[in-house]
């Protein structure tokens, strides 16, 4: 694949960033993708391997050997042919994917990986501009209707296979926009909703219904996760008026820090402050929006979603920001023959870092202290794994001066009333109780309902969200018609 001796002959190219004082100033995409010779260069370095690691390090499977030959050979509208195979919405993907492929890439074992997510993002920015993504609606009806409740990544993926089936689809939002997590969660710098948006005139085009604003089932009323639901409809009325069930929430109940002082104002889940920004970026008019212009901030939990907490509070201006992470600091470079082709630990460091942020690890939260009710600071403790158990360091306490602390440590499980309301079976961990066998997969314990997404799995990728999606549409398929061509 590629070019022979292309992983000998040529480097790795990475994508490029528009500079940090420029991207500051909007929340605009700031990425600089490939041209199409650099992309052709990367693609030559895929070599004969005999073994693609990479397709099975990708949780959709994504042929990406033959989508790299073709791109190499100039054949752009054949790779997004192949590249749309497996994968609804690879501009998603190619932005916001960490690209577990890229770690099982036979290259990366002692040298660099294939850029395969930068080839991926030139070949959907170049089918987007050239016209090559079209609606594709069915050839015939099966007059079988199908609820998908939730449109986020598994939704919409689960949607858009299930109407090219030729089912009647309605896709069911209790926000006023489509897009579930990936519209509320995902920050505008990092992907833009124009993405979302086309997509969804796509597949209103091949026959899907998007209503919004609808709450399925029941909600909690403390509940502080985003909610703009102007209509409820029962689980039972969703089960009466549908030949199947497709349920594709995310999972929205955020881990939470209970220590003195969490009743503190200016202490929030960094999903009551990530969606605000959203939906201000869409020309949405909020009273009280959560800002961090001026403030010291500090972010409690060192994944993507705390990452996305620091970009988002240095566009709004904040004085400072410091991360905190409670394992200890990964190794700049793994031991890739100890873990390759597997997913490794190593320091990521994200552009929101680059753009300024003080990162903290193996450090523990051990009280917030406040003033008139508001909190002005917090008290740490080092940590260390020590006889199998995470221990305090004594000697290590500190105190951070904070006006804004954000939670981002990562979701439990979906808001159980939900699941409740259907009937649904639990797991140990709060998500819905369904298996991905071929038979009876993603089918919960309740007569035509089904499940996939965060809502079966817990908290997840993008990219195995349109995994779970494409599958449960081929068990929902198989379900109403007793066989289907859908892909598993």
């Amino acid at each position: 694949m590629g070019k022979v001796t292309g992983f000998m002959e040529y480097e790795r190219i990475e994508e490029g960033y528009e500079p940090v004082d420029a991207r500051l100033k909007n929340y605009k995409e700031f990425v600089i993708g490939l041209n199409d010779e650099q992309a052709k260069t990367q693609a030559a370095r895929c070599m004969d391997c005999g073994t693609p690691f990479c397709n099975n390090g990708c949780p959709i499977n994504n042929i990406i050997p033959d989508f790299n030959d073709l791109v190499y050979q100039g054949d752009w509208q054949n790779a997004i042919t192949v590249l749309h195979s497996t994968n609804n919405f690879p501009e998603f993907t190619g932005r916001i994917c960490p690209a577990p492929c890229e770690a099982a890439c036979v290259v990366n074992f002692n040298g660099d990986a294939v850029g395969i997510k930068s080839i991926e993002h030139s070949i959907i920015d170049r089918a987007w501009e050239s016209g090559w993504v079209v609606p594709q609606p069915p050839k015939h009806k099966t007059g079988k209707k199908v609820a998908v409740v939730g449109s986020g990544p598994a939704g919409m993926a689960a949607a858009q296979q299930l109407a090219r089936a030729g089912h009647d689809v309605t896709v069911f939002e209790k926000n006023s926009r489509i897009g579930g997590l990936l519209r509320y969660g995902i920050p505008d710098f990092k992907m833009e909703k124009s993405h979302i948006d086309r997509r969804v005139k796509q597949m209103e085009a091949e026959g899907v219904k998007f209503e919004t604003s609808v709450l399925v089932g029941e909600w909690p009323a403390d509940s502080k996760v985003t909610n703009d639901a102007k209509k409820t409809v029962s689980a039972e009325q969703i089960k009466k008026d549908f030949d199947a069930v497709l349920l594709t929430g995310g999972s929205e109940q955020s881990r939470d820090l209970p220590v003195k002082g969490r009743d503190l104002d200016g202490i929030h889940f960094a999903m009551e402050f990530l969606p605000m920004q959203n939906k201000v970026n869409a020309g949405d008019k909020l009273k009280g929006q959560l800002r961090a212009d001026g403030k010291h901030v500090i972010v409690i939990g060192g994944g993507d979603t705390g990452s996305d907490c620091v970009g988002t509070s240095n566009r709004h201006g904040a004085a400072s920001v410091t991360q905190f992470e409670l394992m200890p600091q990964p190794p700049e470079q793994e031991d890739k023959p100890m873990v390759w082709p597997y997913w490794p630990l190593k320091l990521r460091t994200s552009s929101s870092h680059q753009e300024g942020c003080t990162r903290e690890f193996s450090i523990s939260t051990k009280e917030f202290v406040g003033k008139g009710g508001k909190v002005v600071g917090l008290k740490t403790v080092g940590v260390e794994f020590k006889d199998g158990k995470l221990s305090e360091i004594p000697g290590t306490e500190q105190e951070y001066k904070a006006d804004l602390v954000l939670l981002a440590m990562g979701f439990v499980h979906p808001v159980g009333s939900v699941l409740d309301a259907f009937g649904l079976d639990k797991d140990a961990r709060g998500n819905a109780r369904a298996t991905t066998d071929v038979e009876g997969g993603y089918a919960t314990n309740v007569e035509k309902v089904f499940v996939a997404g965060d809502m079966r799995r817990g908290q997840s990728l993008v990219v195995w969200a349109i995994r779970e999606g494409r599958q449960a549409a081929r068990a929902v398929d198989e379900f109403l018609m007793g066989a289907t061509d859908l892909p598993r």
